[in-house]
């Protein structure tokens, strides 16, 4: 990197080194067509690695052109060269004068882009600051507001209220829900420490974490075996595949996930028997087009996982399930385990206990 005093440095280095080939082009009357293009190369040289007043560039290219400029001229008048070699001189401070203004403007423009990429850290800074505030500021307002709605619908057996209180705290659940992944989002952002982690053993505790909260028939079936993650991040990921699918499922329907490994990579699926995705919508859920039907209707859920696997180098995978359901997941272009790391043996789908 470029500072001022390495800039001196640079210059006073040129400054000797012209010094030395002028005093040749003196020194060798007939010889000195080496040393004269030597000054004119090294002043491009220097002038395109260093920052230049427009004062010190007219000194300098003034100082070359007037030094070899008298050189060649004695040398012509004593007969050492012809009068047609001094027409290098004009010529060579032409070329360098086109080179200087390319070098102005080429300055000039990353002047602009270094100007624009501060603005646009400042705007993302910004729009972080602005959701992560929205969304702690909104967690208190739904809190209140669920628990007063579910006071009013303790305290009413009108079949009305309890069913207009329902679709309010549906709502409200959702609203959290968006509220919370907004957050996820941004801290998908920051970097996160990566580990090894026995993968296996962590799908099987999501699962047994996330059986208690709906009626599905949960099983887990995993041979990836160590893989290094970040289990937090990878979690997130499949909380949001998990609760898409719950939404989309029902009583008794089946959700599973499904871990393998091949020669290339690892996959994690969530796979589910419920009302499946539409093959027209698969396309823009995969790059994160609006309209398609997500289970917050924001899409947010599938951007989270789409930034976690994106950080893994990999890929969002979507398609139908053999039961005609969803089948969602990651997939992460791996090389195999490394030697001496276990590798555990697939369960044969068994039921989350």
């Amino acid at each position: 990197m470029r500072t001022p005093s390495s800039e001196r440095l640079l210059a006073l280095v040129w400054i000797l080194f012209a010094t030395v080939n002028v005093a040749l082009m003196w020194f060798l009357p007939g010889q000195e067509t080496v040393p004269f293009h030597l000054v004119w190369i090294s002043l491009a040289l220097v002038y395109g690695f260093t920052t230049w007043r427009l004062s010190w560039m007219v000194a300098a290219l003034l100082a070359v052109t007037t030094t070899t400029g008298v050189i060649l001229a004695h040398h012509a008048a004593a007969g050492e060269i012809r009068w047609e070699e001094t027409a290098e001189e004009p010529l060579m401070a032409l070329i360098f004068i086109v080179m200087a203004w390319h070098v102005h403007r080429r300055h000039v423009l990353l002047q602009e882009m270094r100007r624009i990429g501060a603005a646009e850290r400042d705007r993302a800074h910004r729009q972080e600051l602005l959701v992560r505030l929205a969304s702690h500021e909104l967690r208190t307002p739904l809190t209140i507001a669920r628990g007063y709605t579910e006071l009013l619908r303790s305290t009413h057996d009108d079949p009305t209220i309890v069913e207009d209180t329902a679709v309010v705290l549906d709502e409200l659940d959702k609203a959290t829900r968006i509220a919370h992944r907004l957050v996820t989002l941004m801290q998908l952002e920051e970097q996160h420490p990566v580990r090894p982690v026995d993968l296996d053993a962590e799908l099987t505790r999501i699962a047994r974490r996330w059986e208690p909260a709906a009626d599905r028939d949960w099983s887990c079936r995993s041979a990836i075996g160590l893989t290094r993650v970040s289990p937090e991040r990878l979690e997130t990921a499949l909380d949001c595949l998990i609760e898409n699918a719950v939404k989309f499922t029902g009583p008794g329907d089946r959700i599973a996930l499904l871990g393998h490994r091949d020669a290339t990579g690892w996959t994690v699926e969530v796979v589910d028997s419920g009302t499946g995705i539409r093959p027209e919508a698969i396309a823009d859920l995969l790059v994160g087009r609006p309209g398609c039907p997500t289970a917050t209707g924001t899409g947010l859920g599938l951007a989270s996982v789409r930034a976690v696997v994106g950080a893994l180098g990999g890929r969002l995978t979507i398609g139908a399930g053999p039961d005609g359901g969803a089948r969602v997941g990651l997939r992460v272009p791996e090389p195999g385990p490394a030697r001496g790391e276990p590798v555990l043996p697939e369960s044969a789908g068994q039921p989350v206990a």
